[in-house]
């Protein structure tokens, strides 16, 4: 008997250790986390089906309230209702916080100067929780309403999404952007505002990866590591003591290495490995993979090397800012990025350091310097670029083309040798730099040496805008990559 007893104590609390042991998620917010639409919401709006995704170890409850806002003063505030005061004893591990939508209509704009600071005091409502939970802001998701007295997008990307975003800077929150993630697949939105079961599907999903982020298991503070580096030449961090900015919500750091600019922009939390992106050219230009990435846990790194179009200077210049990611603690190998010119410095860096690569994504981009901004043509249309393209090579107007092995076209066996995937977009259509010239021969030549390309077609489109609305394929490019190329 009393062998049983003691089992039977040891089986009670093991029950209540698994139970302690559950992760408790809230969702608040408006009708989309409601389930507006949504047959059988409870499974199939994002929170429901979140849980199906999370399993057992989870326990996600939808506290949504169509109609409501952030807005303390907006025509019907989420602060107001019962299920606020349900979420704050729901006892959370995880909030996520999606408010944003209504707040964006007409009637509610005039009080617009208080979304800030009505945000930042739901936040400290959950923080001051005893669970102390991870607290998550979603931006707003894509609204294809024409009606401009409605859920209106130009005023939720021009004024709801910016404020969030300063929010998720002065309190050191997560954000996630959950705007691109159907702006590319409007069937999903049916009446134009909420996402369908498919939608909210994409939307789960996303939230799913938040959750389960891969997290370093230490914090891990790049912008302290750097302070501690020594011994890298010209590096110039004093001057950098209060260059600290937002970058989307992130903290965005600005110092000099060797007279140059650099800038790195930290995630509220690194993903094991330290892994990061390095904009090669056009910093902050077309953001979106960048600040998916982010998300994620990724580093976004830069070091201007403009303009000296990937030369042995620039090599040089970059050789010494990858010794300083390396001493301060980010990984072995860099996801490059480059746009248009920024694909010469990318792939001539690659090329003479195979074996730090973890892959190459590239847009629109200028392959070969003979064609840009080496050409007669060129010469005409850009004389700056030219002369100083001129310059960097130490050559002479009427330079002989056969004899320049600078582009990135001319280290094709360098370049394939790495054995990294190469991602280049392309505007079919492009009227600055030749697809046939650059991406498609480029293609054709690695591909006969054996590497790994794939080249995503943009038809009908020019040479801007560079990256794509929704940065699922760069972001997916990458990520994978970098999984499979640590």
């Amino acid at each position: 008997m009393r062998i049983f007893c003691i089992s039977l104590i040891t089986f009670l609390c093991s029950l209540c250790f698994q139970a302690d042991a559950v992760v408790r998620i809230t969702c608040i917010g408006a009708s989309i986390t409601y389930g507006h639409g949504i047959p059988d919401r409870e499974k199939q709006s994002f929170s429901g089906q979140l849980q199906q995704l999370l399993g057992s170890g989870y326990l996600v409850k939808n506290f949504g309230v169509s109609g409501t806002t952030m807005l303390s003063k907006g025509d019907y505030p989420y602060i107001s209702t019962p299920q606020y005061q349900q979420a704050l004893k729901s006892n959370p591990d995880i909030v996520f916080i999606d408010l944003g939508g209504n707040d964006a209509k007409l009637v509610n704009r005039g009080h617009l100067a208080d979304y800030e600071s009505d945000y930042k005091n739901m936040i400290s409502a959950f923080r001051a929780l005893p669970s102390h939970p991870r607290v998550i802001i979603m931006l707003p998701v894509v609204s294809f309403v024409k009606d401009s007295t409605g859920i209106w997008d130009p005023v939720i990307c021009k004024q709801i999404i910016p404020k969030a975003r300063k929010v998720a800077y002065d309190t050191g929150l997560e954000v996630l952007d959950m705007h691109p993630l159907l702006i590319d697949q409007p069937e999903r939105v049916p009446d134009l505002i909420h996402p369908d079961v498919k939608g909210s599907a994409v939307l789960a999903r996303r939230l799913y990866e938040t959750v389960l982020l891969y997290r370093d298991g230490q914090h891990f503070d790049l912008f302290s590591r750097l302070a501690e580096v020594k011994s890298i030449p010209g590096l110039d961090l004093v001057s950098s003591a209060n260059a600290v900015e937002s970058f989307y919500g992130f903290h965005c750091l600005t110092f000099k290495l060797s007279g140059r600019e650099c800038r790195i922009v930290k995630p509220k939390i690194s993903a094991a490995g330290h892994p990061y992106v390095w904009r090669a050219r056009f910093w902050g230009h077309e953001p979106q993979a960048d600040i998916a990435l982010l998300e994620r846990g990724y580093h976004i790194v830069y070091c201007d090397a403009s303009e000296l179009f990937g030369n042995p200077e620039a090599i040089s210049l970059w050789n010494n800012f990858y010794k300083l990611l390396r001493k301060a603690g980010l990984g072995k190998k860099a996801a490059m990025e480059g746009m248009s010119r920024g694909a010469v410095y990318a792939y001539n860096w690659a090329a003479a350091n195979p074996g730090k690569i973890a892959c190459v994504y590239v847009d629109n981009p200028v392959l070969d310097l003979k064609t840009w901004p080496g050409s007669p043509e060129s010469a005409k249309q850009y004389p700056d670029e030219h002369q100083q393209f001129l310059k960097d090579y130490g050559l002479k107007e009427g330079f002989d083309p056969d004899s320049f092995k600078g582009s990135p076209i001319d280290k094709i066996a360098e370049i394939v040798k790495g054995g990294y995937p190469n991602l280049i977009l392309c505007a079919d259509a492009d009227e600055a730099v030749s697809p046939e010239t650059n991406t498609l021969l480029f293609e054709k030549k690695v591909i006969a040496a054996g590497g790994k390309i794939t080249v995503f077609h943009k038809p009908g489109a020019k040479h801007h805008p560079h990256s794509l609305p929704n940065p699922k394929i760069i972001v997916d490019f990458i990520t994978g990559s970098v999984s499979r190329h640590p």
